[in-house]
């Protein structure tokens, strides 16, 4: 595709543009390669049909029981995989963490298009009153934005995002179920993948962090916060 020509520019900033749309068109390549490994991983081990509280899907029913949902319950039909986010909220992380908390907040405007084709799930060690809280503070009303409570059982443990002294940390988790009705662990994946990415290990599910690396200044030292 022909680069947005400008007249004055330089010789020299044409033929920075053009190998940086080089390195650009071969990190996409790159990325359609890894996500065809991450679709052909073969069939993972089955996992516990772990229990989850869940309120109403009306955030402002705050007193209205709540119910328990299998993680086996959360696959809407056959064929359809299924998306977790985990939360860092509850237990050690007795405040909502402002990252995960901005992620979530672009959770909730796309919820409704990644249903077309995936279940989707976020999932806290947050008591249900609180976390239904921080969900109306935050506006989170998609009714396919499904919050779950997995205080009282080892799920995020299990599936490494807590620690045994109940320390959080966010993590994506994807899963897939058999026609016999067995939930299997299809791929995991946390912000610190080595020594050398500490933090930016699901970077590819925000948005915000890909329109500041356009920018000269780039993300900088920049996190974000419950309030600006």
């Amino acid at each position: 595709m022909r680069q947005t020509r400008l007249t004055g520019e330089s010789a020299g900033y044409v033929s920075a543009r053009e190998e940086l749309q080089q390195a650009e068109i071969e990190l996409m390549r790159h990325r359609e390669r890894v996500a065809g490994l991450r679709r052909r991983l073969p069939l993972g081990p089955v996992v516990d049909d772990y229990v989850f509280e869940e309120g109403p899907a009306d955030l402002e029913a705050g007193d209205a029981p709540a119910r328990n949902v299998r993680l086996g319950d959360l696959f809407t039909g056959p064929g359809r995989d299924l998306i977790v986010y985990h939360f860092m909220y509850g237990k050690k992380q007795t405040e909502a963490c402002p990252m995960c908390t901005m992620w979530i907040d672009g959770f909730n405007g796309v919820a409704h298009h990644v249903t077309q084709n995936a279940d989707f799930a976020v999932v806290a060690a947050a008591g249900l009153p609180a976390l239904r809280a921080h969900a109306r503070d935050r506006n989170w009303t998609n009714p396919r934005l499904r919050l779950l409570n997995a205080g009282s059982g080892t799920f995020k443990y299990d599936l490494g995002s807590e620690d045994a002294d109940g320390g959080q940390e966010s993590t994506v988790s994807v899963f897939s179920r058999d026609d016999d009705g067995a939930v299997r662990h299809v791929y995991s994946v946390h912000p610190r993948m080595s020594d050398d990415i500490d933090q930016r290990g699901i970077d590819l599910f925000s948005p915000v962090w890909h329109l500041l690396d356009l920018t000269r200044r780039g993300r900088g030292d920049w996190a974000a916060a419950l309030r600006y």
